[in-house]
């Protein structure tokens, strides 16, 4: 249920995006108290970026999950930006990051929707 996808301009090896991939999922399971076994990540690195005019390492994060309860995701804005700025090297003012709370409905799995 839980999505995270990661974008950066910061270079990581497919090994290094991988690795991060599991940090991530175990992150994103752990902050929103979710089984591991449903959580997807994906990182794009080396894209074309800029933030406030520069190309400084930067990073765009968005989370998307069923039921995204809103009094979490200062917590979880503040787990995403660690977890970057540790296994990345971006600064937590350098990083957005969109969550979305999925309706129902609107999410698919296995040939159903939840």
């Amino acid at each position: 249920m839980p999505y995270l996808k990661l974008q950066t301009n910061q270079v990581l090896s497919d090994e290094e995006k991988i690795a991060l991939c599991k940090i991530a999922s175990e992150c994103i399971a752990q902050s929103l108290g979710k089984s591991n076994n449903y959580v997807m990540v994906t990182i794009q690195s080396d894209m074309a970026m800029t933030f406030a005019d520069s190309d400084a390492p930067c990073a765009f994060a968005e989370l998307k999950s069923l039921g995204l309860p809103v009094e979490k995701t200062e917590t979880l804005s503040g787990h995403i930006c660690e977890l970057i700025q540790r296994n990345i090297g971006v600064l937590p003012e350098r990083t957005y990051i969109e969550f979305c709370d999925a309706e129902r409905s609107m999410w698919g799995w296995n040939g159903k929707t939840f």
